[in-house]
């Protein structure tokens, strides 16, 4: 597997910059940057860095079918989560407690 193409297609689904990627991942724009422009194939320290930020385990990062095909999404938790993606981790936090909320009212 071309574990930089992976991390390329990853930013592309979510519309990430390198930048945003560095935010999300609290790795330095340089690594990042390192890891496109020179092809560096990122030690596993920051592969699960990388993996942390896109929400995801090692194991999904490196599973060669794609996750969401295991599970059926209707149109709209399709457009959800297409939503969520693209979330920082301080809106994914406020969402996921907006929601805890909301199950509490019955």
């Amino acid at each position: 597997m071309d574990v930089i193409k992976r991390i390329d297609t990853l930013m592309e689904e979510r519309q990430w910059s390198d930048y945003r990627l560095s935010l999300e991942s609290g790795l330095s724009s340089s690594t990042i940057a390192n890891i496109h422009r020179r092809n560096t194939v990122p030690s596993i320290i920051t592969l699960e860095a990388i993996c942390d930020a896109f929400g995801i385990t090692m194991a999904q990062f490196f599973s060669e079918t794609e996750t969401h095909t295991h599970v059926h999404l209707s149109d709209e938790q399709r457009e959800m989560f297409d939503d969520w993606i693209s979330l920082t981790r301080e809106q994914k936090d406020i969402l996921a407690a907006t929601i805890k909320e909301f199950k509490k009212i019955k």
